[in-house]
């Protein structure tokens, strides 16, 4: 009996060592697909444009996907100029460069010339959504040390947030595992799968160890994205809605007890929306999901987050099914997915990777109201940029009106005597034509043969430029103020080829 015993446990003994060394085995594959990434990035000076910030060095993580690709986040490489990949535990560092980037989903794929730098590296693969309260496992290589590291954490749920990066509203994964600068870019693992790719922490200071994650789903959009090359992003159906909880509101619009849904509040111009959806519809379903009057549908079982779920599924020229509800009637209704346009709003979103676009006139710096600008303000942008820009980010954008322009600054010169101290100033009208858009904008003072310039406000407040003068002081204000030219690169690149 004691002789069954010993082998038993001696069985036993062998079954633990063989778990440990199968579970070390593991753990090593893993680390040595998690790499470490240096950058130094030198993004643009939207205040002075035709210039670019100082340079400045950070870190990130990433995992090694198939066909030697590193799959991290876009804001570890946003404006960069020089990429370096260090694996784990090698000294080396290695010249990268960006194959694909997606700020949209906050997510890039980097490629190493020297291909030796795969040597001994199995490519990770991407796994499903885990489920909530799983345990997933954080790699990467945050700040505080150089060595790689390995936290642990509880999903706690998944729904659309904000990317701090790219301001859009995509699913995510919510973790309790501490994330720190240096983690973006690293992927989130269970069962040695990839089913995330941190993205952010939660620096509000109201809320301790929450960070997010890139769910598999955007991730196989992306990587689907990126099979041409090109990148499309996600698609938008072109029209926004608003939530349908007020029992008056479902009245209104002839919904009985048992319908729910999103009251459509805008439809863009030239969008997939436009001329097959009205204002004031009520869309019921979408790909078969059905829409709560909160707006949310149930994409896994007691799971809800945004509808926009179910159309963030889709790719560019594919179709999509509405159910809408119309008077009271119902129809059904197929839309084209498309791009997303440039801006509804007025005020761009933050561009990555960009080249500022810029007019200098008369000694007077004219730029586009975007988001870039009005960030140049620093962390406290929302309390420091001017009024006015802030609450232009409230206004749509039109077929008459798709983009705000600004005087930002007048470099003092003769020519324009008397607005030296202007700046800041958001226009509406040159020469009494409506302002459209920069571009616009542009080939009208460029091509302008009246003897003065009048640009104005919608206050009525002018500012008066006499052309020649302008055009004779230009060399002279660009060589006095360094300027390497009087408008951005490519800004009448178009107008050319047209």
């Amino acid at each position: 009996m004691k002789r069954i015993q010993l082998i038993v446990a001696a069985l036993l003994t062998l079954t633990c060592v063989s778990a440990m060394a199968d579970t070390e085995r593991q753990i090593k594959r893993l680390k040595s697909a998690v790499v470490k990434i240096y950058t130094t990035s030198a993004p643009p000076d939207y205040f002075t444009p035709w210039r670019l910030l100082n340079p400045k060095q950070s870190s990130g993580s990433g995992a090694v996907i198939s066909g030697q690709r590193i799959l991290t986040n876009a804001h570890v490489l946003a404006d960069a100029r020089y990429i370096q990949a260090q694996k784990n535990g090698d000294p080396k560092k290695y010249l990268a460069r960006v194959a694909f980037i997606s700020h949209e989903a906050d997510l890039a794929i980097l490629e190493v010339d020297d291909k030796t730098f795969f040597d001994g590296l199995r490519p990770l693969s991407l796994g499903k959504l885990p489920d909530p309260l799983q345990e997933v496992s954080v790699f990467g290589y945050p700040f505080g040390g150089n060595a790689l590291s390995i936290t642990k954490g509880i999903l706690s749920r998944v729904e659309h947030q904000y990317y701090a990066h790219s301001g859009a509203f995509l699913l995510a994964g919510q973790i309790d595992a501490a994330i720190n600068p240096g983690n973006s870019g690293g992927p989130v693992i269970v069962d040695q799968k990839i089913v995330g790719v941190v993205m952010q922490a939660n620096t509000s200071g109201r809320a301790e160890n929450l960070g997010y994650f890139v769910p598999p789903s955007v991730i196989r959009h992306v990587l689907k994205d990126a099979t041409d090359g090109f990148h499309h992003g996600f698609p938008d159906l072109g029209f926004r809605t608003q939530n349908l909880e007020s029992p008056a509101m479902k009245n209104a619009y002839n919904l009985n007890r048992d319908q729910t849904g999103a009251l459509v509040a805008k439809v863009f111009d030239k969008s997939p929306a436009s001329g097959r959806l009205q204002v004031n519809d009520v869309i019921l379903a979408i790909d078969g999901f059905t829409i709560a009057d909160d707006r949310t549908i149930e994409f896994r079982p007691d799971q809800r987050t945004n509808f926009k779920h179910a159309i963030d599924q889709y790719h560019i020229g594919d179709k999509i099914e509405l159910t809408v509800s119309r008077h009271g009637e119902i129809k059904e209704i197929e839309l084209t997915a498309g791009e997303r346009l440039t801006s509804y709003s007025l005020v761009q979103n933050e561009q990555f990777d960009q080249v500022p676009r810029y007019y200098i006139y008369g000694g007077i710096v004219f730029v586009p109201l975007n988001m870039n600008l009005i960030k140049r303000w620093g962390r406290d942008w929302h309390s420091k940029a001017p009024v006015d820009f802030l609450h232009a980010r409230n206004r749509w954008s039109s077929n008459q009106q798709r983009e705000l322009v600004v005087a930002l600054k007048v470099l003092a010169a003769d020519v324009n005597l008397g607005y030296h101290d202007w700046k800041n100033w958001i226009l509406d009208t040159i020469n009494g034509t409506p302002i459209r858009d920069f571009q616009s904008f542009s080939e009208l003072l460029r091509n302008n043969t009246a003897d003065h310039v009048i640009f104005k406000d919608d206050d009525g407040y002018q500012l008066v430029i006499d052309h020649q003068q302008a055009l004779a002081a230009e060399p002279e204000i660009l060589e006095l103020y360094r300027i390497p030219g009087s408008h951005s690169v490519g800004l009448f690149e178009q107008q050319a080829a047209d």
